[in-house]
């Protein structure tokens, strides 16, 4: 009986043991600088920048969600409830940038988004736009880039979610009167909550990390924590205040988890 019990362990020990040594050894490690380097919080509440860079990252955060969340929400539909090769097809199309390197994409994104590029040459072509438009190092830029990056997590939670509820269901309602607008607001969304908050918590966290997107496609008023991290080890040797900083996201994705976590569960729970 030990053995038996004793037996998932010891497979999962090597997984464990390199996420141990590859992960939770050096952020710890980074973490307790903030705490043995005196002064890192205080220089953290006392400078102004570093508050207004955790801001801006939450407030850029904040607005990708919603948006990744509407983009995403059709597709993740017509690949549930469409025929079985467009689901392939989809399917394949939405997993290919997982093939891709981040860096890569977002090279060819700044390709595509550059002043002579092919979204201002389409936009002067149609007549939308009567010179080149600044679609980089801005927030613009920084939205698009980030947010076709992170389409994928939104769309694979709601496509598992949607696969599973029954057609039957808004069948019902719109036999019982409701309009297709009624159906949809009161019974088909509410079933796709748990998609919902799950490809919104992705989306949000992912974001609250990056560093090479906004490196690339944004602007100096779009710095993200990331980035700060990144500049007080490299430039400053500032090990401390690293620490401190990181811990400041970690407290914020934990809030994230817990929220969504909390929201998950009080859905599950029937009255």
């Amino acid at each position: 009986m030990r053995g038996r019990r004793l037996g998932p362990w010891l497979l999962l020990a090597p997984a464990l043991l390199a996420l141990f040594f590859a992960f939770a050894l050096p952020v710890g490690m980074l973490l307790s600088r903030a705490f043995t380097e005196p002064g890192s919080f205080s220089t953290l509440w006392q400078t102004p920048v570093y508050l207004q860079v955790l801001g801006n990252t939450l407030l850029i955060s904040a607005v990708a969600t919603p948006v990744a969340l509407l983009l995403g929400f059709p597709v993740a539909h017509a690949m549930a409830h469409g025929g079985a090769r467009l689901r392939r097809l989809m399917l394949f199309l939405v997993l290919l940038p997982f093939w891709t390197s981040l860096l890569v994409r977002s090279f060819a994104t700044i390709i595509l988004l550059q002043r002579r590029g092919p979204v201002n040459a389409l936009l002067l072509n149609l007549g939308l736009a009567e010179a080149p438009l600044p679609l980089l190092h801005n927030l613009t830029g920084l939205m698009l880039g980030a947010i076709q990056l992170l389409l994928p997590f939104v769309i694979l939670p709601l496509y598992a979610v949607m696969r599973r509820i029954d057609p039957g269901f808004m069948r019902a309602a719109l036999s019982l009167g409701a309009s297709p607008a009624q159906a949809f607001w009161r019974v088909y969304l509410p079933l796709c909550l748990p998609g919902v908050t799950t490809g919104g918590a992705l989306v949000f966290i992912s974001m609250l990390g990056y560093f090479v997107t906004p490196a690339l496609l944004g602007g100096p008023r779009q710095t993200m924590v990331a980035q700060l991290i990144q500049e007080q080890v490299a430039q400053f040797g500032q090990w401390g205040l690293a620490g401190a900083l990181s811990l400041l996201l970690l407290v914020a994705v934990f809030l994230i988890l817990g929220i969504a976590w909390r929201a998950a569960s009080s859905r599950s729970v029937t009255p």
